[in-house]
Order: structure tokens, then C-alpha cells, then sequence
């Protein structure tokens, strides 16, 4: 590890990457090589836990290419130096900002969206003239190895490499100095990354959880609530950062709600979703086992039904669970969706406020005053009215968390600025050179500093 770092660094001080026309080739080219193993990728994700090939397409490679052809359309723009206007004190000036990539870069990515969450952050990497170590995770093996026949066959190991392993390698991967690290996962992992970084002084991006509500009002279309809420949180069978982890709903209108929930569930996975070609699987046994727990002492209103033999839990629906049980302790990340009934608003809002700021927040109304009324109490990373999940897939939305649901944020041009730093440069003209600022200080000279610096003379 430590040698593949030097040789980035090594060719990170070559420039050669700080050239936008190197960067757009490798960008071209991974393009042209997704496209290739389009198959591959699909099947890779199909034997980590049975993604169905719409669901690859729609939100995994499908978003990849996005940004790609996103980042290729606007990359010299973004990099071009941005002109502002000069400070007055410095007559004769000019002021530019200048994009500078930070060098050798370390991304860390999840099992959830394998595919997506390791290279939507490379792409971004990889525009802002970054080198790039990117460690996928163990708990999707078939697709890490996907992704590391790709950047093989568009990069050298010198500019890109990829790290396959357990957490071990990633914590030795960690306890190396990076001049950025990228890390997508759980708050609880995202804690020790930010410690690793902070021995170095090191910036960081954490994208990280939490438990994200979807409070619906009285004026909410119902039907079509529970019909987004349904493919918003079981999309990857709920294994999903932004998907609703628990709902808050009227009292007056939960009984029609949980009905609409039902018939949705059944319109999209068929009468058995076990059996449905578009409901993955969880992940792995530890997180079986973990999901499985939280069924327990729980009213259980729809699904509930399991197989430990193939890591299927059927998209459940629990009523009222005890604020103190397991499942709404922390993130569910799961198909598991608890229902929370509310008679005012001040009681949805003593459960919001239980949990630390979500990374998603999703509101189902159609009064304005309403709508407004909680974008501007809630803190959260990004947010929807009237549907779920869908703010990520506008790449000129900012994507990020907020306090323990992540730090910094990216997507389009936002993931160009979050692999840079802007570089200040302002330009002297040796034409006139106005003495005010030079020793020896006199009255007037004080006065005019001030006259420059306030506006005042006085």
C-alpha cells in the first residue's frame, strides 16, 4: 500500500493530471469501457445480492454514465479560472480563482450501491486532476472485482489503483497520509475515518445515515404517497442511505394509509415478493440476523415473513413500535418500515428531534404553510416534497449530510468543487504603485487606509 501511494504521489508531482485535456481522455475512456462490461456489471451485482437489471441500470450504471457525461460536457468550464473584481486597496489589480486538485486521493466505498457509490465519487476525483486509491468494499466481491478490471483497463496503477480487501486493509489504508479521503458508510465507520484523517490534518468528505422521517399531513394524497414511499424504501430491498427509515402520519388517516401500503407493496413485488425478480436480498448474515432481530415484540401489520437460507426478509410494515426498541434505535437499512401515529404536530416533532439530523427528509403534503414550516425547522442534508429518494438523481442538487448524517457534498459540478480547493492569486500591475500603505505612517495616510479599508473617514 505504501508503495502504490508513493508512486501516485510521485506522479501527482509530474503534473501530468493537472492537464484537462489528460483528464477528459480518461474520463472518455472509462466511459466507453462501462458501456463494455455492461453485462458483467450486471451479473456481478446479481450474485452479491440479487439486483435485478432494471435496478442496475436505473441506479447504478445508469448514474455513473450520467455523471460521466455530465463532468465531460462541463469540465473546462469548470476548471476555467473565475475572474472577480479586485479590492480597491489594491489599485491597479486584477483577482482570480484558481481550481487546484489536492493530490492523492483515497476513496473508501460501500456494499450498498457498489457500483455507484465507488465510481460517481471517482468520476469527480478524477476531473478535479487527482491521483486515486479506491478501496471497494469486501461485502460485494464480484462487483469490486468489476470495478477493478474497468480502471485497469483505462488507468495505470500510478494514477489509479484499486485496493481490494477486508477492514483490515482499509484501516491500513487509513493509517497512510491521503490529501483528501472519500468515505461512504456508517456513521459509526465514518467516526474512525474522521480520526484517521485528523492525524494528518487531512479533509474529508463523509457521506454517511441516519434515520431520515417522511412525515405525511392530512392534506396528503395518500394513494400516491404510499405508492413512492413503497419503491423509495424498498428499492435495494431498503438497503438505501436516503431511503425512509420511519414514517409519521396523521392518526385520522393511518388506517387508509397502511390499506394503500398493502395493495402497493402487492402491485410492485406480486402477491409473494420472495418470488419477485425485483426484491433483492440482504447483504449478508450479520445483517440478516440484525434485521431479523428488530421484527421481534413489534406489531406486525404487513409482511414480516423470512428465509435465513437466502437472506430474504419480505417488506414489512411495523405500527407503533416502542420508540426504545431496536428498530428505532438507529438507521434500519433494511425492508423494514415502521409506522408512527401522531395526533398534533408537536408529537411528530418530539420524534424527529429524538434522533440526530437526517441525511433525507421527506414530507407529504399539499399545504404550502406546512411545506415550508419544516423545510425551515429541520436540519437535514437534502429533502423532498411529495416523493422519496428522487433528489439524488438530480446532479445539480448537492448531495451530502448535515452533523452526524455526513460532511461536505457532491454530485455534477458540486463533486468537481469537492475534489479541489480554490487557489486565490491576485495580480499586481507595476504601472502606478500609490504609496499610502508604506511606512512612515502619517495622519492623512491613516485616514485614507481607513477611507479604503471602512468606507469612513472617521
Amino acid at each position: 500500500m505504501n508503495k502504490i501511494r508513493d508512486l501516485q504521489k510521485e506522479y501527482f508531482n509530474s503534473h501530468v493530471t493537472k492537464d484537462v485535456g489528460y483528464r477528459l481522455k480518461h474520463l472518455k475512456e472509462l466511459k466507453r469501457v462501462v458501456f463494455k462490461y455492461e453485462k458483467e456489471i450486471c451479473q456481478a451485482l446479481y450474485d452479491d445480492f440479487r439486483k435485478s437489471e432494471f435496478e442496475v441500470m436505473s441506479s447504478e450504471i445508469g448514474v455513473v454514465i450520467s455523471e460521466l457525461n455530465k463532468t465531460i460536457k462541463n469540465l473546462k468550464k469548470w476548471n476555467k479560472p473565475k475572474r472577480v473584481l479586485p479590492s480597491l486597496i489594491n489599485f491597479p489589480s486584477s483577482a482570480r480563482i484558481y481550481h487546484e486538485p489536492y493530490g492523492n486521493v483515497l476513496i473508501i466505498s460501500p456494499w450498498n450501491y457498489p457500483f455507484n457509490l465507488a465510481l460517481t465519487p471517482f468520476v469527480g476525483a478524477i476531473a478535479g486532476g487527482n491521483t486515486v486509491v479506491l478501496k471497494p468494499s469486501e461485502l460485494t466481491p464480484h462487483t469490486s472485482a468489476v470495478i477493478r478490471r474497468i480502471l485497469e483497463e483505462v488507468f495505470d496503477e500510478n494514477y489509479v489503483a484499486v485496493v481490494e480487501g477486508n477492514a483490515e486493509v482499509a484501516q491500513g489504508l487509513l493509517k497512510l497520509k491521503w490529501d483528501y479521503i472519500f468515505f461512504t458508510g456508517s456513521p459509526r465507520v465514518g467516526k474512525f475515518v474522521y480520526q484517521a484523517a485528523a492525524k494528518f490534518l487531512t479533509p474529508v468528505t463523509l457521506e454517511l445515515g441516519g434515520k431520515s422521517p417522511a412525515l405525511i399531513d392530512k392534506t396528503a394524497n395518500l394513494r400516491i404517497a404510499a405508492r413512492r414511499i413503497v419503491w423509495g424504501k424498498f428499492l435495494n430491498a431498503g438497503q438505501t442511505c436516503i431511503a425512509p427509515d420511519y414514517i409519521l402520519i396523521d392518526e385520522s388517516k393511518s388506517e387508509s394509509f397502511l390499506s394503500f401500503l398493502k395493495e402497493e407493496i402487492r402491485k410492485q413485488y406480486g402477491d409473494t415478493p420472495r418470488n419477485s425478480p425485483d426484491f433483492p436480498r440482504i447483504i449478508n448474515s450479520p445483517n440478516f440476523e440484525r434485521l431479523k432481530a428488530m421484527l421481534d415484540k413489534n406489531k406486525i401489520v404487513i409482511g414480516g415473513d423470512y428465509d435465513e437460507t437466502e437472506h430474504y426478509i419480505a417488506p414489512t410494515v411495523l405500527l407503533n413500535p416502542d420508540l426504545e426498541s431496536a428498530v428505532m434505535q438507529g438507521e434500519i437499512f433494511g425492508p423494514i418500515l415502521p409506522v408512527i401515529t401522531y395526533n398534533t404536530m408537536e408529537t411528530a416533532e418530539k420524534v424527529i428531534k429524538k434522533y440526530p439530523k437526517p441525511l433525507a427528509f421527506y414530507i407529504f403534503s399539499n399545504n404550502k404553510k406546512t411545506q415550508k414550516y419544516i423545510i425551515n425547522k429541520y436540519s437535514f442534508g437534502g429533502g423532498v416534497i411529495n416523493d422519496t429518494v428522487v433528489h439524488f438523481i438530480n446532479d445539480r442538487l448537492p448531495f451530502g449530510g448535515v452533523g452526524e448524517s455526513g460532511i461536505s457534498q457532491y454530485h455534477g459540478k458540486h463533486s468537481f468543487y469537492t475534489f479541489t480547493r480554490e487557489k486565490s492569486v491576485v495580480k499586481r500591475y507595476n504601472w502606478l504603485d500609490i504609496p499610502v500603505r508604506y511606512l512612515p505612517s502619517t495622519d492623512l495616510k491613516k485616514k485614507l487606509a481607513k477611507f479604503f479599508l471602512t468606507g469612513k473617514i472617521r
